[in-house]
């Protein structure tokens, strides 16, 4: 194991609340023997607070015709992974991303242009469930990968001597960037600026396993200074990223509308709830929620509570 390894592995085996646990165990138990891992992440991860909050989850699976009971929901995940589902359990709610080991493995590393994986893992996790000692590792070392992934992809269009926990700020953000997101300006500092030491113990790691040069000096980071073609090349290809990541939101609220009982009124919910605003479903939008959903995006466009 290198240093990130064993920082990754630690930190998912940090306790959760018991209600969590217990939230995790009944997600695989929903789907039988694919079922591989249990992962906790999110905003109630930070807050602690779970009694009338969403909570999140990534389950891991082996196959996802063995997930389901329903082939197109299988061919949903394969096509456009993750699937994510609603569930309630012992008085709260969560919602639950489904991706095979194999996917997860890809979209928390730098194999894939969508930051929506190694973002959000390039975050404080928990591993709350696996299915075996070797399962857990296996899952822990791709979680590794989502750190770097974020750091290298960042790189070229932040400055060459910065605060170090600024590389973090300035990375989160551009991820921000790159999909339809409902939180307000300053949420991805905010993330940062909840547990600075997590983010200063895991940034030097992370860079290394990146592949970055980098130093500390005076309490500075200071890298390598790079070529103006590389910084061109990155900056090329965040737009191509955010133009990506955009996309995928809307394919990814259209397929929610067929999997996802009750999906637009936790969309309403969220946007309110991050945004600050007062959107109300109409009995019709629940009805085609689909057609809803999307007769929202405009007018959330436009006063700037989804960018």
């Amino acid at each position: 194991m290198n240093a990130l390894q064993r920082l990754v592995r630690a930190e998912l085996a940090q306790p959760v609340q018991a209600e969590v646990a217990s939230f995790a165990r009944a997600i695989a138990g929903h789907h039988g023997n694919a079922s591989l891992a249990v992962l906790f992440y999110g905003s109630c991860l930070r807050s602690s607070e779970l009694a009338g909050q969403m909570l999140d989850f990534y389950l891991i699976v082996d196959d996802y015709r063995r997930a389901y009971d329903r082939r197109w929901l299988a061919v949903a995940n394969r096509l456009l992974p993750p699937n994510v589902f609603p569930m309630q359990h012992r008085g709260l709610m969560a919602k639950y991303a489904v991706l095979s080991l194999a996917d997860f493995r890809r979209l928390a590393s730098s194999r894939t242009l969508n930051v929506s994986v190694w973002a959000r893992f390039a975050q404080p996790a928990r591993l709350v469930w696996a299915a075996s000692d070797p399962i857990a590792r296996d899952v822990a070392d791709a979680v590794a990968g989502a750190a770097p992934a974020l750091l290298k992809a960042a790189r070229p269009l932040l400055e060459d001597r910065l605060a170090p926990l600024d590389y973090w700020r300035g990375a989160f953000a551009l991820t921000y960037g790159a999909e339809l997101r409902a939180e307000r300006r300053g949420r991805a500092g905010s993330i940062v600026d909840h547990e600075q030491q997590r983010y200063h113990d895991f940034l030097m790691p992370s860079l290394e396993a990146a592949g970055i040069g980098a130093r500390l000096e005076g309490g500075m980071l200071v890298m390598d200074a790079l070529a103006r073609p590389v910084r061109r090349a990155g900056g090329l290809t965040w737009l191509l990223r955010r133009a990506q990541g955009k996309l995928l939101s809307v394919l990814r609220l259209i397929k929610a509308s067929a999997t996802y009982a009750g999906g637009i009124d936790y969309l309403a919910w969220k946007i309110n709830r991050h945004a600050g605003t007062t959107i109300e479903i109409r009995p019709w939008q629940r009805r085609f929620p689909l057609v809803g959903a999307l007769s929202l995006l405009p007018r959330l466009l436009r006063g700037g509570a989804v960018r």
